[in-house]
């Protein structure tokens, strides 16, 4: 459930963070015991390949599980070190520089429980190549949680803003850029990312359109009209699932569940 007193900056990550919370949680339920009946291991090692300072990594942590992030910035890592600290999760947080290319000459391929890639497929040349990779880094029947930049968001606030020969650009661009400017390498559409998942052998359970309304609305109405930053919460929530809001959202959440043998 929301929590009413979330600063704004969950209206990017409150969707995400509710679905993963609840697959974490039922697939430690699911590996909680062996055949035995009991309790075989403690916690989920789970993998955040660019995971930067740690804004789903400490989150994470502080359910019990150990993390390792994978990041290509010294700096991010240095932030995610001070931030475990603080969070009291240091001892299951656990920061390597690297990046999803070079995935496997850092951690090790099979051992994860979960792999979340979030906000990196848009900036490897290769996305498939790097959605394969994050499956390689899982046991069999982990979780892929994957978070990728939204087309139709894109297009859709250039053209509110005013910008309609660049919602047109990024509209008809294989890589949905709205032009040189364009701070974003690569955009996608949900058939292109579920493609993606399912064609690395990834069962997709479930996509969620992420920020389908909250970087349409104004920051002056959500700060300061009594109860509005929480009923936006519950319309993200509310909408995230339905795929009518999937190609208007500005990022797209696929949640999938590896082959119980693993393809590695």
């Amino acid at each position: 459930m929301s929590d009413p007193m979330r600063p704004r900056a969950s209206l990017r990550t409150a969707v995400v963070w509710d679905v993963l919370e609840d697959a974490l949680d039922r697939r430690v339920k699911a590996i909680g015991r062996d055949a035995t009946g009991e309790e075989s291991r403690t916690g989920l090692d789970v993998l955040d390949t660019g995971g930067g300072s740690g804004n789903f990594a400490v989150p994470v942590a502080r359910l019990g599980h150990r993390v390792t992030v994978v990041d290509p910035s010294p700096n991010a890592l240095f932030a995610l070190e001070r931030r475990a600290a603080e969070a009291g999760v240091a001892d299951r947080v656990r920061g390597v520089q690297g990046d999803i290319l070079g995935l496997f000459d850092v951690v090790e391929r099979g051992g994860f429980d979960a792999v979340l890639c979030h906000g990196v497929l848009e900036y490897v040349d290769d996305p498939a190549e790097g959605v394969r990779l994050a499956v390689d880094a899982l046991r069999p029947a982990g979780i892929l949680s994957l978070l990728g930049a939204g087309l139709g968001g894109a297009v859709l606030a250039r053209a509110l803003a005013g910008h309609f020969k660049e919602a047109q650009t990024a509209l008809a661009d294989p890589a949905g850029r709205w032009g040189a400017g364009d701070p974003v390498p690569r955009r996608f559409t949900a058939e292109q990312l579920t493609a993606l998942v399912e064609a690395a052998g990834v069962r997709v359970d479930a996509v969620h359109g992420v920020r389908v309304f909250a970087d349409l609305v104004p920051g002056v109405l959500v700060d300061t009209e009594p109860g509005a930053m929480e009923a936006l919460l519950q319309l993200e929530a509310a909408a995230a699932e339905l795929p009518a809001f999937h190609a208007v959202a500005t990022q797209l959440h696929v949640l999938g569940e590896a082959r119980e043998t693993s393809g590695a």
